[in-house]
């Protein structure tokens, strides 16, 4: 059996030279508009009657007029170059430099306070841009960064891998929550490795702060015994609030009632990075957004 040909790369360069020839219902003053010679519009014509198989304009003379064929054609034929029209003038939109989009990506921790504050500060100077934000974990985020449905995310642990570029923002302490009622919680500092019997309450694999959890539980010499997992920070607080375990996290934007939040030594930290696809071109705002972010090194947390 043959191949079906593939109709839109096929055809889609001829559609412009069609539609003209149909509106004028003349190739003379189509060819005139479009700026090309009438024999290449006659040219292209034959080709795309060839092609589909089936005659699309009527000759009479010098004019031409569309046969019931070419009037099912040409309703689809311009369809199909309004979309393209569309498409055009929306990634144009979205690269303005006054009005362009940036998607911004970040994780829900940084969504309560960090992330507006930027975003209001960035806009003072540039009002016009708009934001399509993705609130997401750790991997998750990676993984839209790396097909492309992100121009910059705010990530930690930050990526080194090949294809992305990060770069380091903030560092953040990172503190060991235990309900207030706790044997620990009457302490202001503790080692991790006093922790290393409680159960454990978490983030879900493939958030940035389960990782980090493992690692510096590693480092202190033990495997943390998880009890519960969850998708979000507050949350977590909230079990460990009921007696439900301990946890290491960053700080919290507003004070948690029923628990302590206890200074780990030696020192816990997570880093903060932005991200962006190796050898990716920028458009204007996201080159903009970019810089202002960068611009904001050590001071990303702090407003």
């Amino acid at each position: 059996m043959a191949e079906r040909p593939v109709w839109a790369g096929a055809l889609t360069p001829r559609l412009a030279q069609f539609v003209a020839v149909a509106r004028h219902e003349h190739v003379t003053r189509a060819a005139a508009e479009l700026g090309v010679p009438q024999s290449t519009v006659s040219r292209a014509l034959t080709r795309l009657e060839n092609d589909l198989g089936v005659a699309l304009f009527a000759r009479r003379g010098r004019t031409v007029a569309l046969t019931p064929a070419g009037r099912t054609f040409l309703t689809h034929a311009e369809r199909a170059l309004a979309a393209v029209e569309q498409a055009a003038e929306s990634v144009r939109s979205d690269a303005d430099p006054a009005t362009g989009k940036v998607a911004f990506g970040f994780l829900h921790t940084l969504g309560w306070e960090t992330v507006p504050e930027l975003i209001r500060v960035f806009r003072a100077e540039h009002p016009r841009v708009r934001f399509a934000l993705i609130q997401t974990y750790g991997e998750a985020m990676l993984d839209r960064l790396r097909a492309g449905e992100l121009d910059l995310c705010l990530t930690s642990p930050i990526p080194d891998e090949p294809g992305l570029v990060a770069s380091r923002l903030a560092e953040q302490r990172l503190s060991l929550v235990v309900p207030d009622d706790h044997p620990l919680a009457s302490r202001k500092r503790v080692r991790l490795a006093e922790a290393a019997d409680e159960p454990f309450v978490t983030l879900e694999p493939g958030y940035g702060m389960r990782r980090i959890l493992e690692t510096l539980c590693a480092e202190a010499g033990f495997r943390p015994r998880i009890a519960f997992e969850g998708e979000e920070a507050e949350t977590i607080r909230g079990l460990v609030a009921a007696g439900l375990g301990v946890a290491l996290l960053p700080p919290p934007v507003v004070p948690r009632a029923g628990v302590r939040e206890l200074t780990v030594v030696p020192r816990a930290v997570r880093e903060i990075g932005l991200a962006w696809l190796a050898g990716h071109p920028d458009t204007a705002p996201v080159a903009a957004f970019k810089s202002f972010l960068l611009s904001r090194r050590d001071r990303l947390l702090t407003g």
